[in-house]
């Protein structure tokens, strides 16, 4: 696994409140096919995102109502290939993640995989074929 984070997720409670907040920060949302359900914001070589608090620890296999199980906040490691995916879970779990959702296909056309470090952290490991990573691991979303 490289050292990068791709990523960064924030469970939000009201998804056009935060988009609001974020756009009077001077910050400009990237358009994308997904509507109002997912709010993502390039940050340099990285991404925020906004998504419902809910529908995150959902996708994470987690419960939202357990603060000391989910912090509302993930962190995404995205990679180039499904086998990717398969290989960096690997390590996480001979490192001694908690694997809490094995590698597999997402509604939304990409390919993923969600571990806990040992403090409880979430991380995402993802294959997105609709993003790049370029050479130096900067994580580009296509505006």
């Amino acid at each position: 696994m490289k050292q990068r984070v791709s990523i960064v997720t924030l469970g939000v409670e009201d998804i056009p409140k935060s988009r609001a907040f974020y756009k009077a920060l001077g910050w400009k949302p990237v358009q994308h096919e997904h509507g109002d359900d997912i709010v993502f914001f390039q940050c340099g070589g990285m991404v925020v995102a906004l998504y419902p608090r809910d529908l995150l620890a959902q996708d994470a296999g987690v419960s939202p109502d357990k603060k000391d199980q989910f912090s509302g906040i993930t962190l995404a490691y995205n990679v180039n290939t499904k086998e990717e995916v398969h290989e960096t879970i690997e390590q996480a779990r001979k490192a001694g993640a908690k694997i809490l959702k094995e590698p597999q296909d997402v509604f939304w056309g990409g390919y993923h995989s969600y571990f806990a470090d040992p403090d409880g952290h979430l991380w995402e490991v993802a294959h997105n074929p609709f993003t790049l990573i370029d050479d130096q691991g900067r994580f580009i979303m296509e505006e």
